[in-house]
């Protein structure tokens, strides 16, 4: 293979959530496909017509000519309307159309991946025609991708790979998000620490240290006297963090321990998927 050795893992990520994916729907009849996910809004059909979308973005295929419904309540912003264009012109696609296409558009980004052989740094296109690298793109989509699998087991009933190749893609993504969500949206007080302690397929101690001048850094090494810590499973986290449970849903399996109305705060922004 000629692609660039930093985007092998998020190729070998996208390509195991991708065949999940696939095995997932494939056996289901048609009703199946109209089952409510844990993102809002989005049925199974929907979900996968996304992927579906996210791919085709990633092949350079041009983008849908298609007018939404104005009745769309999960519809909120420019960023949600340019997502739910994919969505909304599949929204009467049959089963075998659905997995007919999705077929095809694996097929076609196996191909793409082959013959990859641009630089990490490459300037592509992003959402919202904005220029990201060719990196941070292929990050993003085995983030989502992995992420989306996860809503299809959960609607579907059939848990599993939350330890694959695209979790540990998405605890590096969501990690990342980590000092932003304390030191700026919950406004963490300057010269202060706080610890996440995640359990579960995936584990990790990580603490978010605030500076003088209140920016947050993300460290391995555990702090003494945190401000706050916050002990709670994998999974939780990643629903959390992606928005697929509010925290007053997830209190039973949040363990906050320090400043209330720090860990409050933490909670009450920790959703960083748009």
């Amino acid at each position: 293979m000629s692609l660039h050795p930093t985007l092998q893992p998020y190729a070998d990520a996208w390509t195991h959530s991708i065949e999940a994916i696939s095995e997932l729907v494939l056996p289901l009849v048609e009703g199946e496909w109209n089952r409510r996910t844990p993102c809002p809004g989005w049925s199974v059909r929907d979900v996968v017509s996304h992927v579906i979308g996210l791919d085709c973005e990633m092949l350079g295929d041009p983008r849908p000519i298609h007018t939404l419904p104005r009745d769309l309540f999960h519809v909120t912003n420019d960023h949600q309307r340019y997502m739910e264009m994919q969505v909304d012109v599949r929204r009467h696609h049959t089963a075998p159309e659905m997995t007919s296409e999705l077929e095809y558009v694996i097929i076609r980004r196996n191909r793409q991946l082959r013959n990859e052989s641009r630089d990490p740094g490459t300037k592509v296109r992003g959402p919202l025609s904005t220029e990201i690298t060719l990196e941070d793109s292929m990050r993003s989509h085995a983030f989502n991708v992995w992420v989306h699998e996860q809503d299809l087991r959960t609607a579907l009933g059939r848990p599993g790979n939350l330890d694959s190749p695209g979790a540990h893609v998405a605890r590096d993504v969501l990690l990342a998000a980590l000092p932003e969500v304390v030191a700026v949206k919950a406004d963490a007080p300057r010269s202060s620490a706080v610890v996440f302690d995640v359990h579960g397929p995936i584990e990790f101690l990580r603490t978010i240290r605030v500076d003088i001048q209140g920016r947050g850094t993300l460290e391995s090494t555990p702090a003494l006297g945190p401000a706050a810590t916050l002990s709670l499973d994998w999974e939780t986290y990643v629903r959390l963090a992606c928005g697929r449970v509010t925290p007053e849903a997830a209190t039973d399996r949040v363990k906050a321990e320090g400043d209330p109305t720090l860990t409050r705060a933490i909670l009450s922004n920790f959703a960083v998927t748009p």
